[in-house]
């Protein structure tokens, strides 16, 4: 009955409330991985593929609990959970690295996991995706976390910055440096030739 209270009471807290229950009852944890791990997971597989996702998911979100005394709640709970995503990810950025160039070698896309997706995305993955990931590769670390952040993060700008502990200008300047480059890496749709 009392496991039941608590996690009532967590679903009712915002994020930086549940981080504060955690301190007294550290099963209100778990509401924080339901609501924020399915996202992070999804744009971690993306960045480093299947296996290292599971792994990166479950070490930010244990480094999280471990740190949730120092969560201040000056910012949100949820650029705190993806800035300790990032710095894992910076940690793995040389595999990152060499996936993207074999994914431009060999046109197989190592994030993929086997499930059937529409006609249209594989092949406009198959006749872009080694040149966009050759292009990915080129990037600067951080230049690359920015563009894949509000990408396949699909965070915001200001989130961006939060999460790269980067001003706004710098961040807007980052994406906008990368998208020119990708850019270059493939046709325009009516530009071509």
């Amino acid at each position: 009955m009392k496991g039941r209270t608590a996690k009532a009471v967590s679903q009712q807290l915002d994020d930086a409330g549940i981080v504060a229950a955690s301190l007294a009852d550290p099963e209100a944890f778990g509401e924080l991985f339901r609501r924020h791990a399915p996202r992070l997971h999804a744009y971690i597989k993306r960045r480093l593929g299947c296996t290292l996702a599971d792994d990166l998911v479950a070490e930010a979100f244990a480094t999280a609990f471990r740190q949730r005394g120092r969560f201040d709640g000056r910012s949100e709970f949820a650029a705190w959970l993806w800035g300790i995503a990032s710095n894992l990810i910076a940690k793995h950025h040389r595999q990152e690295t060499r996936m993207y160039r074999a994914f431009a070698r060999t046109g197989v896309d190592p994030a993929e996991d086997g499930l059937a997706e529409l006609v249209s995305e594989r092949m406009a993955a198959a006749a872009y995706g080694p040149r966009l990931a050759k292009a990915l590769a080129s990037l600067s670390a951080q230049d690359r976390g920015a563009v894949l952040l509000l990408a396949w993060g699909e965070l915001s700008y200001a989130e961006i910055a939060a999460i790269l502990e980067l001003p706004l200008g710098t961040v807007k300047a980052k994406i906008h440096r990368a998208r020119t480059k990708l850019r270059k890496a493939l046709p325009g749709e009516e530009n071509d030739g």
